[in-house]
């Protein structure tokens, strides 16, 4: 049997309350988001190739788990599968880490493919939508505009691979910066 943790909160009133108390932290944290995003929008060729390294960091990371994963399993074809998975996984990794704009290039192909494809299913999931009676046009406008982004992408690649994913990158910073900065302001009001 395990004691829980006396200094954890119980629900959710007590976990909004310590929040409360950190609410400068959680506006910081989002001033700090909202400025790298700004720098990563700033310098989007550096940002492409500071988002690449990180996705080459996570595959190695990924690769060496499912290599360590393939000695678990018992059949040697199951083995071969997840060592031959890892090793691939290591490799793509390495070739991040060791030329990101290459890498990047073909991300941002797959980025832009994977928009395109997107942006058509929703649009396709919209016109079923609209026998339900559902607010479909929403659903429509959103995968034109997914469908868009990634026609664009799409148009001016390869050349667009070294500024799209640190654009992505800087306006996710924005977003989440934002995100904690309103959560921030509405503890410090809820606090008043």
């Amino acid at each position: 049997m395990t004691m829980a943790n006396s200094s954890s909160p119980h629900n959710l009133g007590e976990g909004i309350r310590t929040l409360r108390a950190k609410w400068g932290w959680i506006v910081a944290l989002g001033v700090v988001f909202m400025l790298a995003g700004v720098i990563a929008l700033g310098s989007v060729i550096a940002a492409t190739a500071s988002a690449v390294l990180v996705i080459g960091i996570m595959m190695i990371m990924g690769g060496a788990a499912e290599i360590i994963a393939a000695f678990s399993v018992k059949t040697w074809g199951r083995f071969a599968f997840w060592l031959l998975l890892g090793l691939l996984y290591v490799g793509a990794g390495v070739i991040c880490i060791l030329d990101p704009f290459k890498a990047a290039t073909i991300l941002t192909l797959f980025l832009g493919v994977a928009l395109m494809v997107g942006g058509i299913v929703r649009m396709f999931l919209a016109w079923h939508m609209r026998e339900a009676g559902k607010p479909w046009g929403w659903v429509v406008v959103s995968g034109i505009v997914t469908l868009l982004l990634g026609l664009i992408i799409f148009a001016k690649w390869p050349y667009s691979s070294e500024y799209t994913l640190g654009i992505f990158l800087g306006v996710d910073l924005i977003f989440i910066g934002s995100s904690w900065l309103t959560i921030g302001m509405a503890l410090r009001k809820k606090r008043a």
